[in-house]
């Protein structure tokens, strides 16, 4: 049990008082093991403690944080899945309105919908869904927090035939900055509904959504890796397969370091139609794996949750790492040639590169009908550097692998499209946040500004104006 001694972890009494006096005394921690377990997010290498975390159980819990920092001037910021690279879960000297244990998942058989917890994982809802004979639209990753993938668009494999995430949320409870709670959807403070698909956690707490569900909990998928060196032919081939593919089909590509610790060319297909013309010999997926030689070809039908667990397996928690993004219209040329090279390159044996499509149902809603900035066809580059904790620095003192992934990230500059996908981007890249909604900006920060004046809530990247939009 906390006490009121504590206090000086955040240099107010009146501040933990006021918590205290509305949520049990156990849930608010400022030492001890309980606190220093509460620290621990997917990117070791953040540093940043904030003062007090409030573990909430409930909509209540939260309306009273955000009350009391408002009341005694503290930094606060929201925790779901925390697995944002730049550590955004957590301000320093701030309060964390810690969201983990909110993870009830509800689905509704009959209407295709779930509801769940503002902390539920992606993997918490997939298998929910599973169970019912459905599934929900995520990312590639179970343990990305539901809630956060979905305000910030949420490219994964069902894009093509279902849209982003963000496209299938239908209605959510939200805190807003002066601790009231609104009920939002297409009806109901519309602007802000509007806001939440695509303009990220920055108008308030999203303590629950309601997300469609859709009857695909199995789809044909797998993992294809090729010989770096056959890279050419694959990514020319790879360019004309995308630009055709159908919206059942869509295709994760990149490099990743292979089995002997080599670069390979990275295919992960996802077919969510028909499951027997997915995973024909003739099909669309197994055609992928006769682009060249391939050094390993798994693929086979899989329940969504079996692909989400394969990808955090790839990725555990705990390693250190950064991220960048580029969005481009295709990898042809120059672009192939340039992250092969990059590929040839990587500085350690957990990083990688890889672009996601988007197409197909994706690209049909109109620009202004989401917050989210862009509808055209296009791919989405993710840089990934990651390492264990106490390896080598240069001599700026830096990790030396940020070397490696700022320098393809500038090589990459002369051919991307303006601005770049939310969740990925950070304080380092101001150029393309600023141009990361397009002909939108104007509209999302008129909702910023009416509902949050004060900032409050800071999540993903908002540009600062509509200059360069």
């Amino acid at each position: 049990m906390q006490s009121p001694t504590d206090a000086h972890e955040t240099g107010d009494t009146a501040f933990l008082a006021e918590l205290r006096s509305h949520i049990p005394t156990d849930r608010v921690l400022t030492s001890g093991p309980e606190y220093t377990r509460a620290l621990a997010l997917f990117n070791a290498a953040v540093d940043v403690r904030p003062s007090v975390v409030v573990r909430c159980a409930s909509t209540a819990d939260v309306q009273a944080g955000v009350r009391a920092s408002r009341n005694h001037g503290v930094p606060l910021s929201v925790r779901g899945g925390g697995h944002d690279f730049w550590g955004r879960a957590f301000r320093p000297g701030g309060l964390v309105l810690d969201l983990t244990e909110m993870r009830d998942v509800q689905v509704d058989v009959n209407h295709r919908y779930a509801t769940v917890g503002g902390g539920a994982l992606s993997s918490d809802v997939v298998s929910a869904a599973e169970r019912a004979g459905l599934t929900a639209v995520t990312g590639t990753a179970g343990s990305v927090g539901m809630v956060g993938l979905t305000l910030g668009g949420g490219y994964g494999p069902l894009l093509g035939q279902f849209g982003l995430a963000a496209d299938n949320l239908l209605s959510a409870e939200v805190v807003l900055a002066d601790g009231s709670r609104v009920n939002t959807d297409a009806e109901h403070h519309p602007d802000l509904f509007w806001a939440l698909r695509g303009g990220g956690g920055n108008f308030g707490v999203v303590t629950s959504a309601r997300i469609r569900l859709h009857p695909v909990p199995t789809v044909i998928s797998g993992t294809i890796l090729y010989p770096i060196d056959q890279s050419a032919g694959i990514l020319a081939d790879l360019g004309g397969i995308l630009q055709d593919s159908p919206d059942e089909l869509t295709v994760d590509v990149g490099f990743l370091p292979g089995p002997d610790g080599k670069p390979t060319v990275y295919v992960a297909p996802t077919w969510s139609g028909n499951l027997e013309a997915g995973n024909a010999q003739n099909g669309p997926v197994r055609t992928l794996a006769r682009l060249g030689t391939p050094v390993l070809a798994e693929i086979g039908p899989a329940a969504r949750s079996a692909t989400l667990a394969a990808t955090d397996a790839m990725f555990p928690p705990g390693r250190m790492g950064a991220i960048r993004t580029r969005t481009v219209q295709s990898v042809t040329g120059s672009i192939a040639t340039l992250l092969d090279r990059a590929a040839q390159e990587f500085t350690s044996p957990f990083s990688a590169i890889v672009w996601h499509q988007f197409h197909g149902a994706a690209t049909r809603p109109t620009l202004g009908s989401t917050a989210f900035g862009r509808r055209e066809p296009h791919l989405m580059v993710e840089l990934i550097c990651m390492w264990e904790n106490g390896e080598n620095k240069d001599h700026t003192g830096r990790p030396s692998h940020l070397r490696w992934l700022e320098e393809a990230h500038a090589a990459l500059e002369p051919f991307s499209l303006p601005g770049g996908y939310v969740n990925f981007l950070g304080p380092e890249t101001p150029d393309q946040i600023a141009n990361s909604y397009g002909p939108n900006t104007e509209r999302l920060l008129a909702v910023k500004s009416a509902v949050d004046p004060d900032s409050v809530f800071s999540a993903t990247p908002l540009p600062t104006s509509t200059a360069g939009a």
